[in-house]
């Protein structure tokens, strides 16, 4: 029976817009985009050109600070265009697909050495990151320990055990972990929601956990099992991507198919479909949003860690969901915050909604108020369900103060921690960019 961990700290939004649990169809796309900005951290390198026949896992680019860091294409076809932006700054790879399907063919891996190497080769390692400083993991640096989420609570977000459990998935899934296994002289844990039951292989350690999100976020699970200290390194993973790497070590090719949870208030159908990263959000979503002359907010992820990407964009390298709300920048309310609030999406006690809360909200994406001060008042730590103080993370963050930050747990925290901080913060401060502007800067410093 898996250990139970119980987190008091969280946030609970209950969304309009929610999936049926049933694949309504495949999202087949004439053309796919490879965006480095889903990356972070690295600095792309393409090597291919408009013109150029691709196989599914043939690379397309690599990182320039680790060349054995490839990114591959998940289908086959033509390149047809290389989008760059200021500075010659790569924005997007866009290639035609042919429909066909031809893929590279990769030799078996059975050891540790062999494991890695195709991960790199075939564009796998981009699913891996670490901590400290959430980046794709550096592959010259072994970890202490491995962490893999298998369940996700924000809001509206997929059903996992739906998606991964299906056919041959499951077994793709305890390859992987298989296979994660042999890269660590540590343990490899994999994170469940408490009542839920996955079969792994021997020597994965199976830890549920009980509470709201960010219970699901990889780094909170790693802080409530094996904290990670100044000089340690861990990986962190999600268990639909391990399954996207089981799939290569089980059959020899890359198939990054996945199933992606369609959502939220403006979508008329809530559904799961098929569809691969980097399909155009205008297929993901064609005919299947709210007739309105009112203007949409298309996210790649959910509302409170996702990409605001717009009908132009693409879905996320990392995401397994899309969400579509009202971006409210047409509303105009008599009163504003003065009136009761009946309906308000808040976790304050201003509206009458914190105490007559309902299970569908239709939240807009205006943010309520502007900019100012931080304030002291302990709200974040309702919310934040790791023992660190984050107001006064996020304070050394901004000075900067090195000694502080690593004192105050710097190494363990990643932007999505910070998501229902920032949902709830009544100083309304960007705490995810926050985050990421302190962990990047730091990571500058310390190399």
């Amino acid at each position: 029976m898996a250990k139970v961990v119980k987190l008091k700290s969280g946030l609970n939004l209950c969304l309009a817009g929610a999936a049926a649990p049933k694949v309504e169809k495949t999202v087949v796309s004439d053309t796919v985009a490879i965006v480095p900005d889903n990356y972070h951290g690295v600095v792309p390198k393409v090597v291919v050109k408009p013109g150029d026949k691709v196989q599914v896992g043939t690379s397309v680019m690599y990182d320039k600070n680790h060349p054995e860091v490839q990114f591959v294409s998940p289908v086959s076809g033509e390149v047809v265009a290389v989008e760059r932006g200021e500075r010659r700054k790569v924005m997007k790879i866009v290639i035609k697909s042919d429909g066909k399907s031809d893929a590279v063919v990769f030799d078996k891996a059975s050891s540790a050495v062999e494991v890695k190497e195709l991960l790199l080769r075939a564009g796998m390692w981009a699913y891996i990151k670490q901590r400290p400083y959430d980046v794709i993991a550096d592959p010259t640096v072994e970890p202490r320990d491995i962490f893999v989420t298998a369940f996700d609570n924000a809001p509206l977000a997929p059903a996992y055990a739906y998606e991964m459990l299906n056919g041959d998935d499951a077994k793709a899934l305890a390859e992987g972990l298989a296979a994660l296994k042999l890269l660590t002289q540590g343990k490899v844990y994999v994170g469940v929601a408490a009542g839920s039951e996955l079969n792994v292989p021997a020597g994965v350690e199976v830890v549920a956990f009980k509470g709201n999100f960010p219970a699901c976020n990889a780094g909170v699970q790693a802080h409530n099992i094996a904290p990670v200290n100044k000089g340690e390194t861990i990986w962190t993973l999600n268990a639909l991507d391990v399954v996207v790497m089981g799939r290569l070590l089980l059959n020899g090719r890359v198939d990054m198919m996945r199933t992606v949870a369609v959502t939220g208030s403006e979508v008329a159908t809530p559904a799961y479909v098929r569809a691969l990263p980097g399909t155009p959000m205008a297929d993901l979503l064609a005919g299947n949003i709210i007739a309105g002359d009112y203007t949409r907010r298309v996210i790649s992820g959910n509302v409170l860690t996702g990409t605001n990407v717009s009908l132009d964009g693409y879905l996320g390298a990392y995401h397994s969901q899309v969400t579509v709300i009202p971006e409210g920048n047409d509303t105009h309310e008599f009163l504003g915050w003065a009136l009761p609030g009946c309906k308000a999406l808040t976790t304050s006690r201003t509206f009458l909604s914190r105490w007559i809360p309902t299970r569908n909200s239709k939240p807009d994406a205006r943010l309520h108020g502007g900019e100012r001060a931080i304030i002291m008042s302990e709200e974040y730590d309702r919310v934040f369900p790791m023992d660190i103080l984050p107001e006064y993370l996020v304070k050394a963050i901004i000075a900067f103060d090195i000694d502080r930050m690593e004192q105050l747990g710097i190494y363990e925290v990643a932007p999505e921690d910070f998501a229902a901080c920032e949902f709830v913060d009544t100083s309304k401060l960007p705490l995810q960019q926050i985050v990421r502007d302190g962990l990047d800067a730091l990571r500058k410093e310390m190399n």
